[in-house]
């Protein structure tokens, strides 16, 4: 439920070297923290294509400059091998570097501030089992004023609370493990969440969706319109599983987190991320957007692209495939106020996850060399608002301006 790109998934620690005491810890604990490293995705950020295993340098576009994952593996030079444990806890609670520097949010300590310590040194457990590698990561690449870590000094005064996760006494034990899961390691929030123009979360609108790398991390709240409120606890398990449901499959970064990630975690934590997320506390909006009249040119004119381009496997219901081709009628992303996502998939198409539960990963080719930005308009026009969807028009100006920034 992230996104990705998002930086879908980010476990960026931002560190140095460190002491490794994999010989005195047990193999419980190890793999522990091998299971809660997969709850994180860790891999997806501290893992080159083609690099070795948490070995740090993958590139982290961020709106404020680009970010390098450090090494993470027990070198004791380039990598985290000679850390105290206290040292690792601090980065993970606090968000503060071996020394005492201040890391930047990319590295999402302001969720993994809620895992205990136990979980927190379980995982450190665990790095310290894996093949250490000599590789120095200048993590900090910045431009001024933003690689000035100073900053973050005021950064987290005005956005950022530490402090364990605290179960809520009303809710059941699963609903608060999920709770504890979605809120902390999964830290769901860091792509799922909009954004304020210093990078920190809106908590006024957790999980209510977000534009990260020119990827919709969709709204995952029980809005029953916008969100997945429409989705059954089996189907949202069903998809953190296998990548794919009724109503959706998972594209872009959200596919490389459900790979690498959810897809390995227990069926009990998928079902309580489930329960969390049904009952999330978010706001629920009823009602439609604005809905573009089937009599308007741009609908009609989309309607006949979809017909020929579209409907052979999203079917003229906009039905699609379950598991295959995905639903189009009554779609939550594709209602959203933002239609970034739509039309990415239009000019560029995509490809689904494939999962050990499905490991065949459904593709769609990509329309936009034949078509032109007014027609991609168009059929994401007729696509948002066709069947009963509603949402506004998208313009020939956001495809164009997308279809730049994917070059």
């Amino acid at each position: 439920m992230r996104a990705a790109a998002a930086i879908p998934a980010i476990v960026l620690l931002l560190a140095t070297t460190g002491p490794s005491k994999a010989d005195s810890l047990s193999f419980e604990t190890i793999e522990k923290g091998r299971y809660l490293a997969v709850v994180g995705d860790c891999v997806a950020c501290h893992t080159q294509p083609g690099g070795q295993p948490f070995a740090g340098g993958l590139p982290l576009p961020t709106p404020f400059g680009t970010i390098y994952a450090p090494n993470i593996t027990p070198d004791r030079e380039t990598g985290i091998g000679d850390w105290t444990d206290d040292e690792f806890v601090a980065t993970m609670h606090e968000g503060l570097g071996r020394d005492g520097a201040h890391l930047y949010p990319a590295m999402p300590y302001p969720a993994y501030t809620k895992a205990t310590r136990d979980d927190a040194l379980a995982i450190r457990a665990y790095l310290a089992t894996i093949a250490p590698v000599k590789h120095a990561v200048v993590a900090n690449q910045l431009p001024f004023p933003f690689g000035m870590r100073f900053n973050m000094r005021v950064w987290n005064l005005l956005n950022f609370t530490p402090g364990r996760f605290r179960p809520d006494p009303g809710k059941s034990a699963q609903w608060n493990r999920g709770a504890y899961l979605a809120q902390g390691l999964a830290h769901c929030g860091s792509c799922h969440t909009p954004k304020t123009f210093l990078g920190a979360d809106k908590d006024d609108r957790y999980l209510q969706g977000a534009v990260l790398q020119d990827w919709l991390a969709p709204d995952i709240t029980p809005d029953s319109r916008k969100g997945i409120g429409a989705w059954s606890e089996d189907e949202i398990v069903q998809y953190l599983r296998t990548g794919a449901n009724a109503w959706s499959v998972a594209s872009g970064p959200m596919a490389e987190e459900i790979t690498n990630s959810s897809s390995h975690m227990t069926g009990d934590d998928l079902h309580a991320i489930a329960a969390y997320l049904k009952d999330s506390g978010a706001p629920t909006s009823e009602g439609s957007s604005e809905r573009v009249a089937e009599s308007d040119p741009q609908f009609t004119a989309g309607q006949a692209i979809y017909k020929d381009s579209c409907a052979a496997c999203h079917l003229d219901s906009g039905a699609g495939a379950a598991q295959l081709f995905p639903r189009l009628a009554g779609s939550a992303i594709v209602q959203s106020d933002d239609p970034t996502t739509l039309i990415r998939m239009v000019l560029q198409g995509s490809r689904g996850a494939g999962t050990g539960d499905a490991p065949t990963s459904p593709a769609m080719p990509g329309l936009g060399w034949r078509l032109a930005d007014d027609e991609v308009a168009s059929v994401v026009t007729y696509i948002r608002n066709a069947w009963g969807n509603a949402a506004p028009a998208a313009t020939a100006r956001e495809v164009s301006d997308l279809r730049d920034r994917l070059r």
